[in-house]
């Protein structure tokens, strides 16, 4: 896909608040600070529109952005961020599952987990929640710049391990300094937006 335009067009939280155009719909989920806003911003070639920020939990609604006009981009609150309230985690706990189990224009979500980190049992659930809800996932280990090669060949087999993945190849690592992995997803991504 080329990117002709890509603005940010609303947050929400309730369903009723969520397009109803019938675009097809690309969601990037993972935990607090996995590097979700920043995939995005190197996918659509623009640094600051998703907003980043070192400390975990700066995305707190389901933001929605409008690509060529004709797709939606959406970046999901993460999870597993301790320093909010109770009260804040179930809302979006609630939101996060009631967009991915409902929404029938959503035609892939990038499942970001942090290659140096374990997948969490929160990554766990989710991936669980997309199994049941029959929605498509793509799985990509993040931040693989900050580990050398034959490191992260670890960090990934004991990834695909601990997730119940026979390939290793089907994660793809990405990195946004390098771009490493930018190519991979936007093929994946690409077949996605032209299933009917």
């Amino acid at each position: 896909m080329r990117i002709k335009s890509a603005d940010f067009l609303k947050s929400a939280i309730l369903p009723d608040q969520f397009p109803r155009d019938g675009r097809p719909e690309i969601a990037f989920a993972g935990r607090s600070n996995a590097g979700k806003s920043t995939l995005l911003n190197v996918l659509l070639n623009k640094k600051n529109l998703a907003k980043t920020s070192k400390r975990p939990g700066k995305t707190q609604m389901i933001n929605f952005f409008d690509v060529n006009g004709s797709v939606y981009f959406v970046d999901l609150p993460g999870y597993g961020f301790a320093k909010v309230s109770k009260a804040l985690r179930e809302e979006w706990g609630r939101a996060i599952t009631d967009y991915l189990a409902t929404r029938n224009t959503l035609r892939i979500v990038a499942h970001l987990i942090d290659v140096r980190h374990k997948p969490s049992h929160n990554d766990h659930e989710l991936l669980d929640l997309l199994e049941e809800a029959k929605v498509p996932t793509v799985l990509v280990a993040t931040k693989v710049d900050k580990v050398g090669a034959a490191e992260r060949m670890r960090y990934l087999e004991a990834m695909a391990e601990e997730l119940g993945i026979d390939e290793v190849d089907s994660i793809i690592p990405f990195s946004a300094v390098s771009k490493e992995g930018l190519r991979e997803l936007w093929n994946t991504i690409d077949a996605c937006i032209t299933r009917k």
